[in-house]
């Protein structure tokens, strides 16, 4: 068994000077924190896996296969693999947990 930290976990993201930092990769599966800042832009692309977001704080809409949704703490979203996605009019810095599976960049198109 293994335990993380959430701050800790920021704290390295914010030490790499990305928005995404994995910290889990396992055969099935690859878990993540993604952060952007209140106006910063969702620059990501459709993935080749399975994806589930878990919205840990800050405030946001999003966007998926032509739906969009408002997001908060505690909100828990799921998209399937190479559907366009993404964050926008990010009002308060978004921190998320994200989960691919299997492994981000592992699947093929």
């Amino acid at each position: 068994m293994e335990a993380f930290d959430l701050a800790d976990l920021e704290a390295r993201r914010a030490a790499s000077g990305r928005p995404y930092l994995e910290f889990i990769t396992v055969p099935d599966l690859s878990v993540g924190l993604y952060v952007l800042a209140a106006g910063q832009p969702d620059l990501q692309r459709p993935h080749t896996e399975d994806e589930v977001y878990y919205v840990i704080s800050g405030r946001a809409s999003f966007r998926a296969g032509g739906k969009e949704r408002p997001v908060a703490p505690g909100t828990i979203l799921f998209v399937e693999r190479l559907v366009d996605h993404r964050f926008f009019d990010v009002r308060e810095d978004l921190t998320l947990l994200v989960l691919f599976a299997p492994p981000e960049g592992t699947a093929k198109r």
